[in-house]
């Protein structure tokens, strides 16, 4: 049997490392004869990427910037109105010369700025007693912030209430006392839900409002819940 000399581990390294660049040198003339393959295609790829990406940038810096810009603007002139307790030019919409809180929500209702505008221009609505406007209004309002969802609701629901929708109301009061994280809003909501279900004499769904108040918001209900919920039982 024929002995292994000392150096026979590291010639077969040798071998191995050989072979493995070997590979490397295949697949590198591999990829650059598909890339010469198909140079035109992927220049056409690579190119719709980079316009894909500076569009959008472009888009963000030259077309919603100075939306933004213009619509703050315009929401601050409405707000202004409103404080000073001009609420017809507040809610506007009738003159470029002062678009108010519907003109800027129309013009601008991809912003913030925008969708807030509506749901300012819905409470005025409410205000003159246009029920069903202020419902179509404060829809188009949407945030992330949970507490401003609540009150949308919460509006949403009186505008129903408004237009004796009772049943309807009652849903959107529902969603308002769930919305949010805030126990002083979650509280006030579970309370008028209670209340406009009782009226629907809809005891059960009282009750189970009520309870929720006695277990979780007596700091701010001062007892009155276990007075509605007397009244579950004989009303």
């Amino acid at each position: 049997m024929a002995k292994l000399g000392k150096n026979a581990p590291n010639e077969q390294e040798g071998k191995e490392t050989v072979e493995f660049f070997k590979d490397l040198d295949r697949e590198a003339l591999n990829t650059e004869r598909f890339i010469e393959k198909y140079s035109k295609q992927l220049g056409i790829i690579f190119g719709v990427l980079v316009l894909g990406v500076l569009g959008f940038f472009a888009y963000k810096q030259f077309v919603v910037a100075p939306q933004n810009v213009e619509a703050v603007k315009s929401f601050l002139a409405a707000q202004k109105k409103q404080t000073e307790g001009k609420d017809k030019e507040a809610l506007g919409g009738k003159s470029a010369a002062n678009p108010g809180f519907i003109g800027t929500y129309n013009e601008y209702s991809g912003t913030n700025i925008g969708k807030l505008s509506a749901y300012n221009a819905g409470l005025l609505k409410f205000k003159e007693g246009k029920f069903q406007e202020a419902y179509d209004l404060l829809d188009h309002f949407s945030s992330d912030n949970k507490t401003l969802m609540a009150l949308k609701f919460g509006a949403m629901a009186d505008a129903k209430s408004g237009l004796n929708k009772n049943d309807e109301a009652l849903s959107l009061l529902d969603k308002a006392s769930t919305a949010s994280d805030d126990p002083y809003t979650t509280y006030y909501f579970t309370r008028k839900a209670g209340i406009v279900a009782l009226g629907l004499k809809k005891n059960a769904e009282a009750k189970k409002y009520f309870s929720a108040i006695d277990e979780k918001y007596q700091d701010y209900d001062n007892g009155m819940s276990d007075s509605y919920i007397e009244m579950t039982k004989y009303f």
